[in-house]
């Protein structure tokens, strides 16, 4: 099977992560795989097979004006159909919304198939309301539409009259990937300290800005935890600035992006998702998956599909609340037992989202497009 994978770009992101995975998966297992991005290959962050084929097309700048955004999607569809016109694929995948839509309409006339993916929940990272009507029109001429959650699927059901909707939680794998940069958690936190772990992008969706209030709520009555958050991003400066003003410089930490997260799910006490919402939130099924114990916002879309209350991890019901996401973390701080129970109950979501569960989910996804059995592949 020849299979193109088509994204905006690789850098560090969940999006881009499950692409790499993917990618090279099949490519091991014998498929003919390409990976296509509209930004250069400068800012990739995830190894690909050696036999991945990579292109970037050079075209991601964002010009100013309608008419000269119009023009640049026009020169992305043609530049993409001149690559597809190349590698003859078998069937093209749209990784997120806007590649999805460029895919759809570079592959009209071409006799591949095509399939659009959406890697966050729609409603909750709104377009601009010409990439909404983009998609709401372009969606339905997909092949197949692909969606990581239940809530999602729903929508764009809903909402873009999508008839063909498949949900394929983004592929997790054991063990997980060890990158640069190394940052270990010894260099931050002392052995002796119990860690409050979260991982992320420092952006607002990631509602970090919570996560610090509600461990300001708590910090005083739990003296032996501190906070860490690993990851990076442009909310650095507002959130350290909200940490001098509770107080916690020394108790919150924000010790930038970490390549080698499995050492530090290894070494958290526990784990917290606070996201306003998510996609599907990889770093969740990770940190469960790794053992430890869970914490999350109830948030649109992902986590419960996840964590079953009270059963393997706790979910908080109201995004933003800061007192009620305070009073879960601090019952498992306080007891050992209980969140050492979660933990071990934890470890089973590695079974429910693994890696060959999301390669026999795609293999179904493939057939359902309608890519021929012939053109099968072990993936």
């Amino acid at each position: 099977m020849k299979i193109v994978l088509f994204i905006y770009c690789m850098h560090c992101g969940g999006a881009e992560r499950t692409t790499a995975n993917l990618a090279n998966e099949w490519a091991a297992r014998g498929a003919d795989v390409s990976v296509v991005s509209l930004e250069s290959t400068r800012v990739d962050f995830y190894p690909l097979h050696p036999a991945v084929r990579r292109i970037a097309l050079n075209l991601a700048s964002e010009p100013q004006g309608a008419l000269a955004a119009l023009t640049a999607n026009v020169v992305r569809v043609r530049a993409l159909r001149k690559v597809l016109r190349e590698l003859k694929p078998d069937v093209v995948v749209g990784i997120m919304t806007v590649a999805s839509v460029v895919a759809i309409l570079a592959t009209q006339g071409l006799p591949c198939k095509v399939i659009a993916t959406e890697h966050t929940h729609p409603p909750m990272l709104p377009l601009t309301p010409v990439w909404q009507q983009l998609r709401r029109w372009s969606f339905r001429m997909a092949d197949l539409v692909v969606a990581l959650t239940g809530d999602s699927k729903h929508w764009l059901e809903e909402n873009c009259d999508c008839t063909a909707v498949r949900v394929i939680p983004p592929p997790f794998t054991l063990p997980i990937p060890r990158l640069e940069p190394i940052l270990m958690p010894d260099a931050v936190i002392a052995p002796e300290r119990r860690m409050l772990l979260a991982v992320g992008r420092l952006h607002d969706a990631k509602g970090f800005d919570y996560l610090i209030e509600a461990f300001s709520h708590i910090a005083s009555a739990v003296p032996d935890w501190d906070l860490v958050i690993v990851g990076e991003g442009d909310e650095r400066p507002p959130l350290e600035r909200q940490i001098e003003t509770v107080g916690l410089k020394d108790r919150v930490l924000l010790p930038g992006r970490a390549g080698n997260v499995a050492d530090w799910y290894e070494r958290a006490d526990l784990y917290v998702l606070s996201s306003r919402f998510e996609g599907f939130s990889m770093t969740l099924v990770e940190a469960m998956a790794s053992g430890t114990a869970a914490v999350s916002y109830d948030c649109d879309c992902g986590p419960r599909d996840i964590i079953r209350h009270g059963e393997n991890g706790l979910l908080v019901s109201e995004v933003g609340d800061t007192r009620k996401l305070a009073e879960s973390l601090k019952t498992l701080m306080e007891s050992d037992a209980r969140r050492q129970l979660l933990a071990s109950r934890a470890a089973a979501v590695k079974d429910a989202f693994s890696l060959e569960t999301a390669l026999s989910l795609w293999r179904a996804a493939f057939a359902a497009a309608g890519v021929s059995s012939r053109q099968g592949v072990s993936a």
